[in-house]
């Protein structure tokens, strides 16, 4: 469960990003290892967190 940082409430997860290319995270010096964030939403004020999700964490950590 992720918290607001702005007002503290219970935010919504595993949202994801559409459209074009952009949307992925290739550190340099991973070659293709490549990670696709998802976005947490806060429903109270409106709050976005981007966020990698565990199993791509486990790409940058390896």
């Amino acid at each position: 469960m992720r918290k607001c940082i702005r007002c503290g409430a219970e935010m919504k997860e595993d949202f994801t990003f559409t459209g074009g290319g952009g949307n992925v995270i290739r550190p340099k010096g991973l070659g293709l290892k490549a990670v696709y964030p998802k976005a947490a939403v806060c429903l109270h004020c409106g709050e976005v967190s981007i966020y990698i999700g565990e199993d791509d964490l486990e790409k940058f950590r390896k």
